[in-house]
């Protein structure tokens, strides 16, 4: 009985110690290259979020690719933004390996920024958009070489298609997802968004998405504007349609559906690995 009794005693204080000790990570106080990690109440159902919340949670850095490969005077001044040589994209993905950085996945973004789950120190997101190849011989593995995952926004008419760029086939598209990596959409033929019409739904959404889902045998979940242009009219579809999220580029989130408008920056190809470091951190402060 004493020792019962003894036990009783010293069960609130040992309880006590053991959550000050294990629960000294979870409480960590948010800093300019942390994000706050909230642990979900598993003794109750977490409610999601409201618009409110989601956007008041620190922003995570979305990167963007399209081609890996060099420039040309062919390709015109403007298209410098969406080709970075694969020589300093291996630098920048470096730097952000020493740097600490660690790769998330839209499920993992999507729990946070809903139910506050915690994510790991520095998350990052990689995201490739347009099906190009050398995403996949040059892009998957160099992220693979650091431990990293990507996203591939995959634009399926291009899917095997080959000519002056080339493109992924079905079959590499697959093994990408049976890595660990994330195949989402990016519409059929890169309509822009902001000029869907009725039949745009099935064309460019629906078909696509169930294509994509026959090569990887996995959901598709998750969405990427062409060009980085939304309308604000027709968010609420996409969640109708399926999506759980969707990411425009760097303009200004909609306050009503920011689960939606997830900001990505580009990673273009005049940036050194300091200035895309320094870019992130004004970007997602």
């Amino acid at each position: 009985m004493k020792k019962l009794l003894l036990g009783a005693l010293l069960c609130p204080f040992l309880f006590s110690a053991c959550q000050s000790t294990s629960g000294e990570t979870k409480q960590t106080s948010i800093t300019t290259d942390t994000i706050l990690k909230v642990e979900a109440n598993t003794s109750e159902e977490v409610k999601p979020a409201d618009a409110a919340t989601i956007l008041a949670r620190k922003e995570v850095p979305v990167l963007c690719y399209h081609q890996i490969r060099e420039w040309t005077a062919n390709d015109g001044k403007r298209a410098k933004d969406d080709i970075i040589s694969p020589t300093k994209f291996k630098e920048h993905i470096k730097m952000l390996a020493d740097s600490g950085y660690n790769s998330i996945l839209p499920d993992q973004l999507y729990d946070y920024l809903v139910y506050g789950k915690a994510l790991p120190e520095k998350p990052i997101m990689f995201t490739f958009d347009d099906t190009d190849l050398d995403q996949f011989t040059v892009a998957y593995p160099t992220l693979k070489q650091y431990g990293f995952k990507g996203v591939y926004f995959i634009m399926t008419v291009a899917i095997g298609k080959k000519g002056r760029i080339a493109y992924m086939n079905a079959a590499q598209i697959k093994e990408l997802a049976d890595e660990g990596n994330v195949i989402a959409s990016h519409t059929y033929d890169h309509k822009n968004f902001a000029k869907f019409k009725d039949e745009d739904w099935k064309t460019q959404i629906d078909e696509p998405t169930q294509k994509l889902e026959k090569i990887t045998g996995k959901k598709v979940e998750y969405f990427a504007y062409p060009y980085g242009v939304y309308k604000a009219s027709l968010l609420p579809k996409l969640k109708e349609h399926g999506f759980k999220a969707a990411f425009i580029l760097s303009t200004k989130r909609d306050e009503n559906y920011p689960l939606y408008t997830i900001r990505r920056i580009i990673d273009p190809g005049n940036y050194t690995a300091r200035n895309l470091l320094h870019s992130i951190k004004k970007s997602f402060k």
